[in-house]
């Protein structure tokens, strides 16, 4: 087992979750199948941020543009995630999760929106770890969505123009209220953020593995944060000012 250090863990991690269609494609079986056992590693991903102390946990789980995929696919993922909240809500219970969702979820068809709402509802007061799903999510439109609430907030005189700033700005995403990623793990060796929280992961460490993400182990967690653990977090800053 890999060694972490528990005084010096990532607050927020989060997870571009690729590789289900090729794990699916290498076992010579059906891109759903695929995704089913994907689910099985996103239970162990919980379970195991939950254990160790992270506090927020973002899955990337269905961008925009997976809407382009083939019919049955989508359908698929929709059932998928309506099976994981109604399996795991009582674990989340159990466990102090609370579930939030980040995402144009409105286009989300109604039982899937039903559900995602009753296990928001019934997590609502959990304080022992976030469990923050992107759904039918883009960074750059998260970012158009924030500049739109802007203008209408500048144009209601509810804020002034020029007292906008970064911080201001974030308060429009929808991440309001986390802190951004301390961690971006890419499973599947491909080397892009694809979209995801564009504006939150500008300091972000990034760790890419060539893992597929149904094959994706405590294990690897543990070598991901491990590496995170061994860097030296700047923030633009020289490291003799961090050591002053």
């Amino acid at each position: 087992m890999i060694k972490i250090d528990s005084d010096k863990l990532p607050r927020h991690i989060a997870i571009i979750m690729d590789g289900n269609g090729r794990w699916a494609q290498k076992h010579t079986i059906g891109r759903i199948r695929g995704h089913r056992k994907g689910a099985q590693t996103v239970r162990m991903a919980v379970r195991t941020c939950r254990e160790i102390g992270v506090k927020y946990l973002t899955l990337f789980a269905f961008s925009t543009e997976n809407w382009e995929r083939p019919e049955n696919e989508v359908k698929a993922l929709m059932l998928l995630l309506e099976e994981y909240l109604t399996k795991e809500i009582d674990e989340l219970k159990k466990q102090g999760i609370r579930l939030t969702t980040i995402g144009e979820i409105e286009r989300l068809n109604p039982s899937v929106r039903e559900k995602i709402v009753q296990a928001m509802e019934s997590t609502a007061a959990n304080d022992k770890m976030v469990l923050n799903i992107a759904l039918s999510y883009g960074g750059q439109d998260e970012i158009i969505y924030a500049l739109k609430k802007i203008i209408r907030d500048v144009q209601d005189d509810k804020i002034k123009a020029d007292e906008i700033n970064k911080e201001i700005f974030g308060n429009y995403l929808y991440t309001s209220g986390m802190p951004d990623p301390d961690l971006l793990i890419r499973t599947s060796g491909e080397y892009r953020i694809s979209n995801f929280l564009l504006w939150q992961t500008a300091y972000t460490e990034l760790y890419f593995t060539k893992v597929l993400w149904p094959d994706f182990t405590k294990d690897d967690l543990f070598k991901a944060i491990a590496s995170y653990q061994r860097r030296e977090r700047r923030f633009g800053l020289t490291s003799d000012q961090l050591n002053k």
